[in-house]
């Protein structure tokens, strides 16, 4: 009896020093060691059997038992007995009531003590993951220290102290080599259940590492006085970082500089040299972009919001300046505002619009049937389309010098005349190349689209239903590429056709466009560098 009670304290203090090691809760320990028990119990008794384990939990005493259910239908007889047989075994038995049998110790031979030890560590395993991962899960977006561990092809190891992190190669900066037992900072960007346990992943290159070091490095940014509204990083080459100040009375810029640069040193020697312009931030996107791309001049912009694109001209001495090496700055200036930019020298963009200007003209001059002058007249005011001429109030076309409400009158005839021509003309092309009627019927889609679709050999509705928005604007091969869409227009035209195919209603295309929508707001309600904004004067580098 004295053997049989050291043995169970035994058994506690396992349970104890288990859990201390693994930094589990001693609950979890012995109920992993209830199941090995259960699981042995089974083995001696049968597998069909409903045994359970209990441990007390303040003695440590095993008790093993047989549990039969009172059931009003009984569809398993080795578990279950009706009320009837139940009333034989405990004359109070009720329907859905547990028989309980106690089963004498089990003494463990070498294959079960064997399998009972393979449950525990098991099930202790489980403890120590799920634990991890309760711990973890919150931490993502932190900056953490850890040693390195180990290596496995390229990947680095990082022990944290109460986890394990992964710090891949595309995640490290280059030239970047670790030794185990080296000290390693890194962000944890990600924390996930996987097959294999829960997996922490670190990086050393994503633009969230720069500005969380310099948050620790700067206070006016962790007290949030000092705000980071973009990063766009070169990982170990070069960043850009836009910030803005919420105190009138604090220079954004200044502050993370620090005096005599210290605090970005600070930045710039964990990151292995990785130069560092730092640029206000402003709601004004042009004076963004032209800080953005710092220290080149630039003499003017021209925005196209509607596909987020923005010409940059800039004096002929400047333009390597701006692009950078190896297109290193412009595309840098480019992540950080979220636009696309587009560089031209200033003899460049006046080649382009002379070129554009008389491109213009001749169309108006063949199309309108007038004289040079009546079409510079016309390309100078703005007009770039016949289109414009015709749909313009009549007011618009007045107010150029020498025209009056006749001229005016005349050239929007003979505009609307030339347009109803290019369809019909247009329109009998298009059934000569056999493509449907009902294709014309989708929304946003144009006699002239469906020529070019109709040379694409695409010629019914359920091929263009089944394009991609790629096929249509992407590439020299692009379908629909003469036509200027953009990538959200060519999407919308594809889904109206869908529905027009019967694909699905526009009912449940709205409800999803809605869903997205209310995942996007979500997104966005979230603090995040990636947020695009724009700068109002020079920034600064180091």
């Amino acid at each position: 009896m004295t053997e049989q009670l050291q043995m169970h304290v035994e058994l506690l203090a396992v349970a104890d020093t288990v859990a201390r090691d693994k930094g589990i809760e001693r609950e979890q320990v012995l109920e992993a060691m209830e199941q090995a028990i259960q699981k042995a119990g089974r083995s001696k008794y049968g597998h069909e059997h409903d045994i359970r384990a209990h441990i007390d939990r303040s003695t440590g005493a095993i008790a093993l038992a047989r549990y039969t259910e009172v059931a009003e239908e009984v569809e398993n007889e080795i578990t279950q007995v009706t009320l009837e047989q139940g009333r034989k075994l405990k004359s109070d038995a009720e329907i859905g009531e547990f028989i309980v049998d106690p089963l004498p110790p089990i003494d463990f031979g070498r294959i079960a003590a064997q399998t009972a030890k393979q449950v525990i560590v098991q099930k202790v395993r489980e403890a120590e993951r799920e634990r991890q991962y309760e711990e973890f899960k919150d931490r993502a977006g932190e900056i953490v220290n850890g040693l390195v561990k180990r290596f496995e092809f390229g990947t680095v190891t990082v022990d944290l102290g109460r986890g394990e992190a992964v710090l891949r190669r595309d995640e490290v900066l280059p030239r970047e080599s670790f030794r185990r037992g080296d000290r390693v900072r890194a962000y944890i960007y990600d924390v996930r259940r996987e097959q294999r346990g829960p997996q922490i992943f670190m990086s050393r290159s994503h633009p969230e590492f720069l500005a969380k070091l310099f948050a620790q490095e700067v206070p006016e940014i962790y007290d949030n006085i000092i705000e980071i509204r973009a990063v766009a990083r070169d990982p170990g080459s070069r960043a850009k970082i836009a910030v803005i100040s919420n105190d009138s009375s604090i220079d954004p810029v200044g502050a993370c500089v620090g005096m005599r640069g210290s605090r970005v040193q600070a930045v710039v020697a964990e990151l292995q040299g990785e130069k560092i312009d730092i640029i206000p931030w402003s709601a004004d996107t042009a004076t963004f972009v032209v800080n953005a791309l710092a220290p080149a001049e630039v003499a003017k912009v021209v925005l196209d919001e509607d596909t987020r694109k923005i010409e940059v001209v800039v004096p002929d001495d400047q333009l390597s300046l701006a692009i950078g090496r190896r297109g290193q700055n412009v595309r840098l200036a480019s992540m950080l505002t979220g636009w696309d930019i587009d560089i031209l020298t200033e003899d460049q963009e006046s080649e382009r619009r002379q070129t554009e200007f008389h491109e213009r003209s001749e169309r108006f001059i063949k199309a309108l049937d007038v004289d040079d002058v009546i079409a510079h007249l016309l390309v100078t005011e703005g007009f770039s389309s016949i289109e414009e001429i015709a749909y313009v109030p009549i007011e618009d076309l007045t107010e150029i010098e020498g025209f009056d409400e006749e001229v005016g009158a005349e050239l929007k005839a003979r505009a609307a005349n030339f347009l109803e021509e290019e369809a019909e003309r247009m329109t009998t092309r298009r059934r000569e190349l056999g493509v449907e009627d009902n294709l014309s019927e989708v929304p946003g889609v144009t006699v002239g689209m469906l020529v070019a679709l109709g040379e694409a050999g695409v010629k019914t509705l359920e091929d263009f239903a089944d394009l991609a928005s790629d096929e249509l604007t992407s590439g020299a091969d692009a379908i629909l590429g003469a036509f200027d869409l953009s990538t959200e227009e060519a999407n919308n035209i594809i889904m109206a056709a869908r529905v027009h195919a019967g694909w699905f209603s526009a009912e449940e295309l709205a409800a999803a466009n809605a869903t997205d929508e209310a995942g996007d707001e979500d997104e966005a309600g979230d603090v995040s560098i990636n947020e695009q904004g724009a700068a109002p004067s020079d920034g600064v580098s180091a």
